[in-house]
């Protein structure tokens, strides 16, 4: 019995649409002898059967066991080809890279002119839409054959593809350094977290700024742009600059909607900046901006053109519903986004086989939240105990220690106090593997640590004593953060004013100038 979600074979012949099962079975009947064939009836078992049995598979006389393997892999490559052929996957890119596979055999024949003039088509196009690493490919292989195919013109061409070769070059090798530091800042960002301290700030400044390469602004195209305001996102957001977040996530989005083709031909990168600005508007508490951004947003990806495949469905799903939760979040309105929970785990059910678990835990501490919000605690803890007990999943500490903290404030609010103590002794061995937690979490863990020893009549003096220690952080450079998470101030505020938290978020809300 093979692992049915590992198996690369299994996982793709699940993963394909009516409209590629049928293409697939037309590529392999375009010649009479295929429609018997051995890896033909192997993709008809597969797309009937919920598992991957090999035994089953030899029992049925499809395969013989030793030939199992060559088979499948057999099978793989042509379900690849068929998806290669399919309309539904053709794009700007994949023309271009038909094109010089079609001057590459042209000049192998010795058709030098008309190798050429395919190269010259291709070329153009892909410079149009900025393509620059096959647009060097073509220049190069342009180069070749020039020097086999002599005209009257080839000193005056000679120069020409030098020139382009050359500009080709310093734009790909740009796009190269600033694609390498967006992508270690990155991996900056999932190994340690955001910076906590001046010395950390003054280490990954120094390490940006060290690596940011020198450019004129005026050779910049698409691709330069792009990946520039990637390298200055990701640094805002491990310092914690949340209005440079919003600048460059801003500029990011801008850019595409000012060169509309580049949405059609990179629709993930679209998603992805239109996800960052969003968050940078719930981290600066711009709500105004972030319903109407998230509102274009969504109406971009239903309209006619926007491309659509099993990525950017998964993609979107996410961004949407993420968001959406956080316009709620800041706006107090709890109750009313309850219907979104019903959707949200439709989704999760749906794309199961598409999304990792980090991000369905991901939404489980947002709905956590909501439930939170809502002041039904038991449908809090329910969720938050999705992600504590995944004892499997390599997910963000922070995320994790959150959702700690959160199931202890839900136990007390609910009245569970014969699981608190439990619940505490847990999150402390948890913590002790973290040497890095918010000055927010610390005092939190230590006020209700001590919650078994405050009398009733008490309880509201402590509650006001543990706000105004946390208020001094509220607007902390890098302990601020802390309370997107978790609105631990309007919790206090809450218990202190014996109101509900969805009120006092609300009139916050209220105050807000955007």
């Amino acid at each position: 019995m093979t692992n049915d979600q590992k198996d690369p074979l299994f996982v793709l012949v699940k993963s394909l649409s009516k409209s590629e099962k049928r293409q697939f079975k037309v590529y392999v009947g375009r010649l009479g002898v295929n429609t018997d064939s051995k890896f033909l009836a192997l993709f008809n078992h597969l797309d009937k059967n919920e598992s991957l049995d090999e035994e089953l598979i030899v029992a049925k006389g499809i395969v013989k066991k030793q030939q199992l393997s060559n088979l499948k892999a057999h099978l793989y490559k042509q379900i690849l080809i068929s998806l290669r052929l399919s309309p539904l996957h053709q794009n700007v890119r994949s023309q271009i890279r038909e094109q010089l596979d079609f001057a590459t055999i042209l000049y192998h024949k010795g058709l030098y002119k008309q190798s050429l003039k395919i190269l010259d088509k291709a070329k153009t196009l892909a410079k149009e839409n900025e393509e620059n690493n096959i647009a060097y490919e073509i220049v190069e292989l342009e180069k070749v054959i020039e020097t086999q195919y002599i005209t009257r013109s080839i000193n005056s061409r000679a120069d020409e593809l030098t020139i382009e070769a050359k500009m080709l070059s310093m734009k790909n090798v740009l796009t190269s350094r600033l694609s390498n530091l967006s992508l270690q800042l990155y991996g900056l960002m999932i190994k340690s977290g955001y910076v906590r301290n001046d010395k950390e700030h003054n280490v990954i400044t120094n390490y940006f700024e060290s690596k940011l390469p020198k450019y004129d602004w005026s050779i910049l195209g698409f691709r330069e742009k792009l990946w520039l305001y990637k390298a200055h996102l990701w640094y805002s957001f491990m310092v914690q600059d949340f209005l440079s977040c919003y600048k460059y996530s801003k500029k990011w989005v801008d850019l595409f909607y000012e060169n509309p083709k580049m949405i059609i031909l990179n629709p993930v990168f679209f998603l992805r900046g239109n996800h960052y600005l969003l968050e940078s508007l719930y981290l600066i508490q711009d709500k105004t901006q972030l319903k109407l951004t998230l509102s274009k947003f969504e109406k971009t990806i239903k309209s006619d053109d926007f491309p659509i495949d099993d990525n950017i469905e998964v993609l979107s799903f996410q961004f949407i519903y993420n968001n959406r939760l956080n316009v709620h979040f800041l706006e107090g309105t709890f109750d009313e986004g309850e219907y979104l929970v019903t959707e949200i785990l439709d989704g999760v059910t749906e794309y199961k086989n598409r999304l990792d678990d980090h991000h369905i835990m991901v939404l489980y501490y947002k709905i956590g939240c909501l439930y939170f919000g809502m002041a039904d605690h038991r449908k809090c803890i329910e969720y938050l105990s999705k992600i504590i007990n995944n004892r499997s999943l390599k997910m963000r500490e922070d995320l994790m220690c959150f959702a700690r903290v959160l199931s202890l404030v839900a136990h007390y609010e609910a009245g569970m106090d014969y699981h608190l103590e439990t619940q505490l002794k847990e999150t402390y061995r948890f913590l002790i593997k973290m040497d890095d937690l918010y000055e927010v979490q610390k005092e939190m863990i230590k006020f209700l640590k001590n919650l078994g020893d405050i009398f009733p009549h008490q309880i509201k003096d402590e509650f006001r004593k543990l706000h105004k220690t946390l208020k001094q952080y509220e607007d902390h450079p890098y302990e601020k953060r802390a309370f997107l998470y978790l609105d631990i101030l309007s919790w206090l505020e809450s218990n202190i004013e014996n109101r509900p938290v969805a009120d006092i978020i609300k009139e916050k809300s209220k105050k807000l100038i955007r």
